[in-house]
């Protein structure tokens, strides 16, 4: 039972990783001070603007509870109002994300 369900696991996070926007994401260095630009422009409005929380959720410390990988699905899905789908070119994602990671 706990192999199938490690076996479960890993084919959707291969399934996850394998999405070519991701992949191309997580190839590029990010710039932590171009994302906290993007983030104060896109993201502050709501989760405040030193990420602690406003209308959405504190993101201090999120790499912490996320992965790239879910990090990156949660800002292009628009799956949580009411928070937008917002799928930036790759170079921005990887931005933004090395922002969060700072966080």
């Amino acid at each position: 039972m706990l192999m199938v369900v490690l076996g479960s696991v890993l084919t959707v996070r291969h399934a996850q990783a394998a999405d070519p926007y991701i992949q191309d994401v997580l190839t590029l260095p990010g710039n932590g001070d171009r994302g906290q630009e993007i983030f104060q422009m896109n993201c502050a409005v709501c989760h405040g603007l030193g990420a602690g929380g406003e209308v959405g959720p504190s993101l201090l410390s999120v790499s912490a509870r996320k992965s790239k990988v879910k990090l990156i699905k949660q800002v292009v899905s628009g799956k949580t109002p009411p928070m937008p789908q917002f799928q930036p070119q790759p170079q921005v994602m990887a931005d933004l994300l090395q922002y969060l990671e700072g966080l």
